[in-house]
């Protein structure tokens, strides 16, 4: 209780200069990059832990940009501005209620004084439903859009996966008998080139994400996939640059890197916003699932096949599942290189 006061009062001279709008002219943005679309602090990565935080301050600074700049419209008489920035903030999920409380006449207001119906552009008023804690979000791993958020909640526990453990599975879910969304692609998706390994070892995304692969070794990499339709190739790239990759098809992407044979990671591509990532201890979570019935699919990098089951959500969502996956994939022959041919050794890559 004491931690939501604090908050709430540091936003409160914020929220005071929002509901007393002002008719002076807009200030415009300071030379330093303020309400420009990039994060005007540069943070670095180089731990998982990192790029959890890089993720959340930029999430923050969405909200910031959103809730002054429709102020800074406000003041200057753009209200349509002013109406589509405090639209776009009231459907962020997870959107602090102080401010939204503030913001949405705020917002109703200002559509009505640029013309439109007041209130026509409005998401419905958020409606809280009391969970449980789910276990934390896996390292290097962003939450999966929730484009239901009074949906229910699937969550269970892995078991199997052999000599791995059952940590970096990945389990997703599929309507059966009905249309499963379009899940929008993730943003700040970072694989971090370190000591000759992939940070995070596993990755899922949304089909459609771009992805950054960023060396920070004190050696060139060529990071490549022979996964098609996935399949792309690097190029050498020194320490402190990145490559992006947009993934626009669903599977599972094998990441290599041609110099140094023993680096391997993966990526999984999944085609739904119900998707999971186990913790190590095998413990996973997916949120705002509509009722209905669908098809769930586990896949562990120590599995020859897929685990499949049909599943029925209900308004109570299902919990205490447990999935067993398999430990039983023979290692490959040889490490291709980008040719697909084995390496030679005698290069000692």
């Amino acid at each position: 209780m004491r931690a939501r006061i604090v908050r709430l009062a540091a936003c409160a001279p914020l929220l005071a200069m929002l509901a007393a709008p002002s008719s002076a002219a807009a200030a415009p943005p300071d030379a330093r990059g303020w309400l420009g679309e990039e994060l005007p602090l540069p943070l670095a990565v180089r731990t998982a832990q990192d790029l959890a935080v890089k993720a959340a301050a930029e999430k923050q600074y969405l909200i910031f940009n959103l809730l002054a700049g429709g102020k800074l419209a406000w003041d200057g008489g753009d209200y349509a501005t002013a109406a589509t920035k405090w639209e776009a903030l009231l459907r962020v999920h997870g959107l602090d209620p102080e401010i939204e409380k503030v913001i949405r006449p705020l917002a109703k207001e200002a559509r009505s004084r640029a013309g439109g119906a007041a209130g026509s552009a409005l998401p419905p008023v958020a409606t809280a439903v009391p969970e449980p804690p789910s276990p934390a979000t896996p390292a290097g791993a962003e939450p999966a859009p929730r484009p239901v958020p009074s949906g229910a909640t699937v969550s269970g526990t892995i078991a199997g996966g052999g000599s791995h453990g059952p940590g970096g599975a990945v389990i997703w879910l599929r309507r059966v008998g009905g249309t499963t969304p379009r899940p929008a692609p993730a943003r700040s998706k970072v694989i971090t080139q370190r000591n000759k390994t992939f940070i995070p070892h596993v990755l899922v995304v949304p089909v459609g994400t771009q992805v950054s692969f960023r060396n920070e070794d004190p050696v060139f990499h060529n990071i490549f996939s022979l996964s098609k339709p996935n399949d792309f190739d690097t190029g050498l790239y020194k320490q402190g640059a990145s490559y992006q990759q947009t993934f626009k098809h669903t599977g599972v992407v094998q990441i290599l890197c041609n110099i140094h044979s023993s680096m391997l990671g993966v990526i999984v591509v999944v085609d739904t916003p119900y998707y999971a990532q186990a913790e190590e201890s095998g413990a996973f979570s997916i949120k705002g699932v509509p009722p209905g019935d669908y098809e769930l699919k586990a896949w562990h990098e120590a599995a020859s096949k897929l685990t499949e089951q049909r599943l029925s959500v209900g308004a109570g969502g299902v919990r205490g599942l447990t999935l067993q996956v398999g430990g039983d994939k023979r290692t490959p022959q040889f490490v291709p290189d980008k040719s697909g041919k084995p390496r030679q050794s005698h290069i000692g890559y």
